[in-house]
């Protein structure tokens, strides 16, 4: 084998590679020691190959100094393995009805599988991940959002004293979103608002919602008018006129509710595109879309 043979050939020049760490350095020393919550779910975790630049992800930003906290949803790991036992599954405004024997599925899809894939693809790189539920430590206090729909829960609270001591030994969390109430009955939350509260319990820098769009776009059919940066009232205010509608609304809405929970940005981006957490954090141009509140922006 000859050294050519040995050298690792990613496509690009020495000199491109140095220029992308140069690039990185000051973001890297920006956000040292800064907690960055990342929802994950969808395409980049049922793909392989995405599955595992994921990880590697989050391992470097935990390797640089940053303190990443995984929360990550489930919902079609749960419904194909209804679809195997058998069980039909109701959907009311987009959210699944819960039953006793749908929320026991649930659980064990989420804390007993998709969890222990997550915290397992972490650990190749090193003992770091550690999988927590909602349910863990009282982490997510829950309250049912509507009867029609069973065990579907909202958060009432959290109290994040055990993911900030995972922190502070430099673990990486991986929080599986099933809460419970104060009488011990649990609850499937979406992991888009466990995220959101998590992030403004924790007082993040950033959250980070890994979607399979590029961002906020102005026309769902052009993925060129995509919007870099907007605030709070920005967003309000393309609702109002209808410039943000359809099923972009329940992911602006997601941001809105992170930053007005306390988390200083909140950031839409692909999930489809491999390595995009590290593009979004640590390049000049960013690739996705920043939500701020806009009051210290």
């Amino acid at each position: 084998m000859t050294e050519t043979d040995m050298t690792p050939n990613r496509g690009f020049a020495p000199e491109q590679r140095a220029g992308a760490l140069v690039e990185a350095l000051p973001y890297i020393q920006r956000f040292r020691g800064a907690v960055v919550v990342v929802k994950y779910g969808g395409n980049a975790m049922t793909e392989p190959s995405l599955a595992t630049t994921f990880a590697e992800d989050i391992v470097l930003l935990r390797s640089v100094g940053l303190k990443p906290v995984v929360v990550h949803g489930g919902g079609p790991q749960i419904g194909e393995l209804l679809r195997r036992l058998g069980k039909e599954t109701e959907f009311v405004d987009g959210l699944r009805v819960t039953d006793e024997e749908t929320l026991d599925v649930a659980r064990m899809v989420l804390v007993g599988k998709v969890g222990r894939d997550i915290v397992g693809s972490i650990n190749v790189h090193g003992a770091y991940a550690v999988g927590l539920s909602g349910e863990d430590g009282g982490l997510i206090t829950a309250a049912p959002r509507d009867k029609a729909l069973g065990f579907v829960g909202d958060v009432v609270s959290v109290q994040p004293g055990i993911i900030e001591g995972l922190l502070a030994e430099d673990m990486i969390p991986v929080i599986s979103t099933i809460g419970s109430d104060g009488a011990g009955q649990s609850y499937n939350i979406n992991a888009d608002t466990v995220a959101g509260a998590l992030a403004g319990a924790l007082g993040a820098e950033k959250i980070v919602y890994l979607t399979d769009v590029p961002g906020l776009l102005t026309d769902v059919d052009d993925m060129s008018s995509i919007v870099a940066r907007a605030d709070v009232a920005d967003i309000e205010a393309m609702i109002i006129d209808g410039t943000i509608s359809g099923g972009m609304i329940p992911k602006v809405r997601a941001c809105i509710e992170a930053v007005t929970a306390g988390a200083r940005s909140a950031h839409m981006l692909d999930g489809r595109i491999p390595h995009v957490l590290l593009l979004e954090l640590f390049t000049d141009a960013g690739i996705g879309t920043m939500v701020t509140s806009g009051e210290s922006s």
